[in-house]
C-alpha cells in the first residue's frame, strides 16, 4: 500500500469541505463560540474517561488492530501518533476527536462486523479527520449545540449567538468533512472496494447474512439514489432529511452518497496525480485551527468555571 510522505491535507481535501468551512467561519457568532470553546472545554476529561472505560490499543493489546493502525498513521504521514481506543459498544461506529492529544475510538461492533481491510479503511478515514484538523471543529460544534439545547440560558455567554443558522452551518460542514476523510481512506487503501464495502456494512451489514450482501448491488443503489434528483421534489426531501425534518439533523451524508462522491474522485486526474507522488506537501498539521486569546493554567481555569457556574445558579435561585 502507498505511503504519502509529507502529504498536505490540502492535497486531498474535498472542495465542498473547504467551502462549507469558509461559510461556517463567516457567520456571526462563530468567533465567540471558538473563544468560549477553548476557554471552557479541555481534552483531559475525555481522555480520563477513555482510559477508565475502554481498552487502549497497543503492541500487546489488540496487536493486530494496532499494527493496521500504525501502518495507516505512516501512510498518511501523521505525527505524533494519535491514541486508539476500543469501546464496548455494539453500534458499528468510530470517531476521532482531540487537538493537542488527538485520539480515535472504534466500537467493538465495528471490529466484529468488518474484515481487516474494512477496519483499515475505517481507521484511515478517522485519521483523515485528524490529518485535516477536523477534530477540534467537530468538538466545537458538539459543544455549541449541547450548550444551546441543554443548558438554555446557562451557556456561558453564547446563548444569544448560537442561532439556528450557525447550528445548520456546523452540521453542513460536518457532512462535507466526511467526504474528505473518505478520500484519505481511499488513499491508504488504494482500492475502492473495501472502503465502499465498509459503507455498505455501516448501512445494514449483518454478521449472520453478510454473505448474501452484494457490493455491486449497493453501488447500483447508490446510482439509483443519485437519479432521484431528476425529480426536483426529491431534492427538497433530501434537504429536509439532512436538516432535521425527521427530528434531528444528520452529521454524516448517507452512505450511498459517500459511495457516489468517492467513485467520482477515484477516476479523477487529481487522485491519479497523488498516487504518482505529485501532491502538495507540508508538515503534518490540520487546516482547521482554533486558538485561545491567552493561555491559562488548566486547574485555575476549571476552578474559575465552577465558581462562575455556581454564581449563575445562585442568581437563578434568587430570582425565582
Amino acid at each position: 500500500m502507498p505511503t504519502y510522505t509529507g502529504i498536505s491535507s490540502e492535497a486531498f481535501r474535498h472542495p465542498l469541505d473547504r467551502q462549507a468551512e469558509q461559510a461556517l467561519r463567516s457567520l456571526p457568532g462563530f468567533d465567540l463560540i471558538a473563544r468560549k470553546f477553548v476557554e471552557f472545554v479541555y481534552e483531559r476529561p475525555q481522555l480520563v474517561y477513555l482510559m477508565g472505560n475502554t481498552i487502549q490499543v497497543g503492541p500487546r493489546q489488540y496487536s493486530t488492530i494496532y499494527q493496521i493502525f500504525r501502518e495507516c498513521v505512516r501512510d498518511l504521514d501523521i505525527y505524533p501518533e494519535p491514541a486508539l481506543f476500543v469501546s464496548q459498544n455494539p453500534q458499528v461506529n468510530s470517531y476521532a476527536l482531540g487537538q493537542d492529544n488527538p485520539y480515535i475510538v472504534i466500537n467493538t461492533g465495528a471490529l466484529d462486523l468488518l474484515n481487516e481491510a474494512e477496519i483499515r479503511a475505517v481507521l484511515a478515514h478517522e485519521l483523515g479527520h485528524i490529518k485535516c484538523g477536523h477534530t477540534i471543529l467537530i468538538q466545537m460544534a458538539m459543544w455549541a449545540m449541547s450548550a444551546a439545547s441543554v443548558l438554555g440560558e446557562l451557556t456561558f455567554g453564547i446563548g444569544n449567538f448560537v442561532t439556528q443558522g450557525l447550528i445548520y452551518a456546523f452540521f453542513e460542514w460536518r457532512r462535507k468533512a466526511e467526504l474528505t476523510a473518505d478520500r484519505a481512506a481511499l488513499l491508504v487503501m488504494d482500492d475502492l472496494n473495501p472502503v465502499m464495502s465498509s459503507m455498505m456494512k455501516l448501512s445494514g451489514g449483518s454478521i449472520k447474512y453478510g454473505n448474501e450482501c452484494s457490493l455491486q448491488e449497493f453501488i447500483k443503489q447508490s446510482e439509483s439514489y443519485q437519479a432521484l434528483d431528476a425529480d426536483g421534489l426529491n431534492q427538497v426531501y433530501k434537504f429536509l432529511m439532512y436538516s432535521g425534518a425527521q427530528g434531528m439533523m444528520l452529521s454524516h451524508p448517507f452512505p450511498v452518497e459517500r459511495v457516489h462522491f468517492l467513485r467520482e474522485w477515484a477516476v479523477s486526474e487529481e487522485y491519479q496525480q497523488i498516487r504518482r507522488g505529485n501532491y502538495q506537501r507540508s508538515p503534518a498539521s490540520g487546516a482547521v485551527n482554533v486558538t485561545a486569546d491567552s493561555p491559562e493554567n488548566e486547574a485555575e481555569a476549571l476552578r474559575r468555571q465552577v465558581e462562575e457556574l455556581q454564581q449563575e445558579i445562585n442568581r437563578i435561585k434568587q430570582s425565582e
